[in-house]
Order: structure tokens, then C-alpha cells, then sequence
């Protein structure tokens, strides 16, 4: 039915342009989340070494954190299909606050990698918070929604090793209390003002849980594009373990010098999730959008490989950068898409899973390939990889090719995040 003339002023104002009401609220609680993750990372080698840990110790220290999330992301995602998403959001928020605080008082190299355990396993807040808002958003917004979310990332991954940066200053230990204290702040603030996002679903039917068996449905359902999602990861790690090799030794870049194209990688990769990926999906759609994203990262990767100038070196950078901002939400959408809504943040889950498993993958790649063939290698190492997932994106539908479950739940403002 048409509204009456002149009442649209009554409408409630919609958030982010046509997004659900307390939307803004979820994207703040992904920021600082991820604000506190990039206060960590950057200074864990460091950390790591004052506690007398070699360079393969340190590896183990990273490495033990994306196990930990590979086993405990789907884990999170399929308790949030049972329980809702603002419970389990919360307690990995204090999870993570809690192996940032036992990594600030950690005294030795066991203890700290069991912080690092710790906040592993609490690392599906992103997952959950994806899944609650496809909750919300209608499948063709998925993509745009995804993309505000990954805007966040790139937010919270500027902001947070400045901040840690300045924290140091203070001492080593301070920036692990401060990132404990922006996510325990977090954890209070997503507490009062998140609600859940699942509508209530009747009681089930009695029966042996099976979380395994659940997971791996929800895995097999969106098999396509997690696959693509993890060679995608592979090449982006492999990327970012090779270019400060490569920028030292060919462009002469120090410390700085990477750390200022991280942070330009970081803000161009928030602007085209943020604004530039619904444009895309809106003229090819969701699985266009992921091979035009590949496409532009390979060719972007194969054109580092041969630069020598820093000049040379924007075009490149720009085509890596906007390739995976471009691929990143998509995909998140076609996972979103092909899973019933009941197994929706087990699947997205285990795309974080995977995609963490990548993250020891990738940069064992580029690390052999610079170790073996030179400073360009890990690039086309990347590349060669992004062809093989370009290879089986090409088949894949778009995100309109959803279940009939979830043509069935479509409704997009179903239940507000806040008040």
C-alpha cells in the first residue's frame, strides 16, 4: 500500500543508506575488535623475542594462533546457530580480551603461546558478527553489508598499530593491557546494546548433538567459494610475507617505508569495501564480482614481480589491494547465500576456519619461493595460485541462487540490533 502524501517524514532514519536499523553498532563492534588485534600483531615478534624465543619460535607463536582459529571459528559459528549470535559474539569479545591480558603478564614462551591459544579460539567474533548481519540484510545487500564489515577490518588495522605504537612507549607489556582493555570495553558495550538478530525457533527435536556433522553440512553447502576463499587467502599471505623482502632489497624501503604501504594497502582496501564492491555486484554480481576481483589481483601481482622504481610500484599495489577488497565480501555473500539459515554461521565460520589455515599456507609459500628463486618469486607464486581460483570461480553462481530456506527468511529488518 502507498504511503499517505508527506508521511515520509515519519519514517525512522535509515542507517549507512538503507541498511538495518543498528547496523553501525555491529560495524563498531567488528572495528574495535579489530583495533585490538592490530595493536597485538605487529609487536608479538618483538614480544616474543624479549621472552627469548628464536625465529622458529616465533613462527610457532603465529602458527598457533590460526590453528587455534581453525578449530575454533566453526565451532563459534554453529554455537551461534543454536544459541544466537549476541552470547557467543560476547564471549569470544572476552576471550580475546583475556589472551591479550595473558599475553601483557605472560613470563615465559609457554605461557604466552597459550594466550595466543586463547585468542585463537575466541577469533570467530568476525564470522558471527557476518552471520548476524546476513541475519538482517537481504541476500542482494549481503555483498555491501560484507563489505562495510571488511571496511572495518581495514579501519581497525590503521588505527590499531598506531595506537599500539604509542602505547609501547610506555613499556612493552602496556599495548597487550591496552588491546585487553579495548576488547573487554567492547565486550560491555556489544553486551548492552547488541540484541539478537535469529528469530526464535521452535524447540528442537530431541537428539544427540553432533556439531562435527553439522559444521561439515554447512561446509559441503558452500564448498565453491570457501575453496576460492582459501587459495585467495594463500596468495594474499604469500604477498604480504614477500613484499618487505622485495621492498628492501630491490626498492631500499626500511621499516617505515613497508609500514606506510601496509597502511596505504589498509585504507585503499577499506575505501573499495566500503564504497566501491556494491557498485561492482550491482552491474555482474556477486560471483562476476570475485573473478573480476581475481582477475585484477593476479595481473597485479605478475606487474610486482618486474617492478624496480617506486614509482612503478602504485599501479600494482593499487590492482592487489582493490582485487581483494573486491573479492573478500563476495564471496562472504556466496557462502551466506548457499547455506540454510540454520547452518549460516556454521559455514561462515568454517570460511574463517579455512581461511586461517591459508594463513599458515601462504606464507610458507612466498617464504620458499623468495628463498628459492629470488625477491619476485613469492608474487608470481600468488599469481599462479589466484589462476587456479579464478579457475574454479569461473563455474560458480551468483547469490541468487540461494536454498529454499533462505529465499523463505528474507525479511530484512526482522530484529534490530539496538534499541
Amino acid at each position: 500500500m502507498p504511503l499517505p502524501r508527506g508521511s515520509r517524514r515519519t519514517r525512522p532514519p535509515a542507517p549507512l543508506r538503507g541498511l538495518p536499523p543498528g547496523f553501525g553498532v555491529l560495524w563498531s563492534t567488528v572495528a574495535l575488535d579489530l583495533v585490538g588485534f592490530g595493536i597485538v600483531i605487529p609487536l608479538l615478534p618483538l614480544y616474543a623475542r624479549r621472552l627469548g624465543a628464536g625465529p622458529a619460535a616465533v613462527g610457532i607463536l603465529l602458527a598457533a594462533f590460526s590453528a587455534a582459529q581453525l578449530l575454533g571459528a566453526p565451532l563459534l559459528g554453529r554455537l551461534s546457530d543454536r544459541v544466537g549470535r549476541k552470547p557467543v559474539l560476547v564471549v569470544s569479545l572476552v576471550g580475546t580480551a583475556l589472551g591479550s591480558l595473558l599475553t601483557g603478564v605472560a613470563g615465559s614462551l609457554w605461557l604466552l603461546i597459550v594466550a595466543r591459544v586463547v585468542d585463537g579460539a575466541s577469533g570467530g567474533s568476525v564470522a558471527v558478527a557476518q552471520a548476524a548481519a546476513a541475519d538482517l540484510v537481504p541476500g542482494g545487500e549481503r555483498t555491501r553489508a560484507f563489505g562495510l564489515l571488511g571496511a572495518a577490518y581495514g579501519v581497525g588495522f590503521v588505527i590499531g598499530p598506531a595506537l599500539g605504537g604509542l602505547a609501547a612507549l610506555g613499556g612493552a607489556r602496556l599495548p597487550f593491557f591496552v588491546a585487553a582493555a579495548v576488547a573487554g570495553a567492547n565486550a560491555a558495550v556489544a553486551t548492552r546494546r547488541l540484541r539478537e538478530t535469529r528469530r526464535p525457533e521452535p524447540a528442537p527435536v530431541p537428539g544427540p548433538a553432533r556439531p562435527l556433522a553439522d559444521i561439515g553440512r554447512a561446509l559441503q553447502a558452500a564448498a565453491a567459494p570457501v575453496a576460492v576463499t582459501m587459495l585467495a587467502v594463500v596468495a594474499f599471505s604469500a604477498f604480504e610475507v614477500s613484499f618487505p623482502l622485495f621492498g628492501h632489497r630491490r626498492l631500499g624501503l626500511g621499516l617505515a617505508g613497508v609500514g606506510a604501504v601496509f597502511a596505504l594497502v589498509g585504507l585503499v582496501a577499506a575505501a573499495v569495501q566500503g564504497g566501491l564492491v556494491h557498485r561492482v555486484v550491482a552491474r555482474v554480481g556477486e560471483a562476476g564480482c570475485v573473478r573480476v576481483g581475481m582477475a585484477a589481483e593476479g595481473a597485479g601481482l605478475a606487474l610486482l614481480a618486474v617492478v624496480h622504481t617506486r614509482l612503478e610500484l602504485v599501479a600494482p599495489l593499487v590492482l592487489v589491494t582493490a582485487g581483494q577488497g573486491l573479492c573478500t565480501p563476495a564471496l562472504n555473500a556466496l557462502v551466506a547465500a548457499r547455506a540454510d539459515p540454520d547452518g549460516r554461521g556454521s559455514a561462515l565460520g568454517s570460511q574463517q576456519g579455512c581461511a586461517a589455515a591459508a594463513r599458515v599456507v601462504g606464507p610458507v609459500l612466498g617464504g620458499v619461493a623468495v628463498a628459492v628463486f629470488g625477491v619476485g618469486a613469492g608474487f608470481v607464486a600468488g599469481a599462479v595460485v589466484l589462476g587456479l581460483a579464478l579457475a574454479l570461480a569461473l563455474p560458480m553462481r551468483g547469490a541468487g541462487q540461494e536454498s529454499p530456506r533462505v529465499v523463505a527468511d528474507r525479511a530484512p529488518h526482522r530484529l534490530p540490533l539496538s534499541n
